[in-house]
């Protein structure tokens, strides 16, 4: 259970939480009807995010093999077959699919492209240098607008700004991280880490966090709750706090799903969590 958990790629369904965003800040989070509906919109997401993971994984395993943490993974490490996986794969993809398609038919397109995309980030362009990164954050932004189309609320530009400029942020620093860990040796993992340069890097970070921070603040300033401004101390907090990590070669940086083993960071964003909903709700 333990590889199969591992072949899901469970641990990283924290992303598709970007799908409750639209319900938090339109003030229906309580709605117990469209929470059910958004949750349900979660795990269509989680079953899609499952079965490009496996495809991503069949396609790398000679790559994992040799990767310091990667060849601990479920194919890489033989201890599931690829016909078992692309059994998986099948049911995963066709299960999304279905729910998608039964909540709403925009969210259907949504769940489908977010799937092809990731199919064109696999085969063809995870090996281009920004492109790469840009990809990974317009599947964040599909995320969180998935969560407006589920609801039929109205898409706020600044949902997707501050998403994206978020995506961006944490795939830079997980370039930053990986160059960090790999050292000399990335071409044999991830060849599109060449064009990553230790300075580029660093330029990448520092832009990512300031737009960040700018499009997050400009919301709070501009949303219908402008008592928002009061959050912005802890989103930047958590956002620096992020940033040392990854300067720090932090395995956060490369895994944020262990990002609530930091314990400044969990403080942070309780607290940045908590005053949203105080002044939401």
């Amino acid at each position: 259970m333990n590889y199969l958990f591992n072949l899901l790629r469970i641990r990283q369904y924290y992303k598709n939480l970007l799908i409750f965003l639209p319900l938090i800040f339109v003030g229906s989070f309580f709605n117990k009807n469209l929470l059910l509906d958004i949750f349900l919109g979660f795990i269509a997401l989680c079953l899609v995010s499952s079965s490009n993971y496996i495809i991503n994984d069949i396609f790398d395993i000679k790559k994992d093999e040799e990767h310091p943490e990667k060849r601990l993974r479920a194919l890489a490490s033989k201890k599931i077959s690829i016909p078992l996986a692309i059994f998986i794969f099948i049911i995963t993809l066709i299960s999304s699919l279905v729910i998608s398609y039964l909540l709403s038919e925009k969210f259907f397109y949504a769940v489908l492209a977010m799937f092809v995309l990731t199919q064109f980030y696999t085969l063809f362009l995870k090996n281009q240098p920004f492109v790469d990164i840009l990809m990974i954050s317009v599947n964040f932004v599909i995320r969180a607008i998935s969560g407006a189309f589920i609801i039929n609320a109205t898409l706020s530009p600044w949902l997707i700004a501050c998403t994206f400029f978020l995506a961006l942020f944490i795939a830079t620093g997980k370039r930053e991280s990986d160059l960090l860990l790999l050292k000399n040796n990335f071409q044999n993992h991830k060849p599109v880490l060449k064009y990553y340069t230790k300075e580029i890097t660093q330029s990448l970070m520092i832009i990512s966090t300031t737009l960040l921070i700018t499009t997050y603040s400009l919301y709070s300033f501009l949303s219908q709750y402008p008592n928002l401004i009061f959050t912005i101390p802890f989103a930047i907090y958590v956002i620096f706090r992020y940033f040392l990590l990854v300067k720090e070669g932090s395995i956060i940086a490369r895994h944020p799903e262990k990002i609530l083993k930091d314990k400044s960071i969990t403080i942070g964003l309780i607290l940045w969590i908590l005053t949203i909903f105080l002044i939401i709700y």
